[in-house]
């Protein structure tokens, strides 16, 4: 038997998180579905991880595993919109 436990529920909510470009604010964050206050708080939590955070500056991967962490937990999914040449 395994440990791991499955979450087989369907997501509360979907975000895209885009990176605009070299050009502060470098990100937007656009709610496709889900509940309005679930996605404003966790909105909130994004741009403060991201909002003048460059997706080359060494400190996003960190804060980008951050904000996956907290939407497992919070069981929305994410999309990343990097732009071209970015994985």
């Amino acid at each position: 038997m395994s440990d791991v436990a499955t979450n087989t529920e369907p997501p509360r909510a979907h975000v895209r998180i885009v990176y605009l470009g070299p050009v502060a604010p470098h990100w937007e964050v656009i709610a496709d579905y889900g509940d309005r206050t679930l996605l404003e708080e966790f909105r909130t939590r994004i741009d403060a991880r991201l909002l003048l955070l460059p997706r080359d500056d060494p400190q996003f991967r960190r804060n980008r595993e951050r904000i996956m962490r907290d939407a497992e937990r919070e069981n929305i999914a994410v999309a990343w919109e990097l732009g071209e040449g970015y994985e």
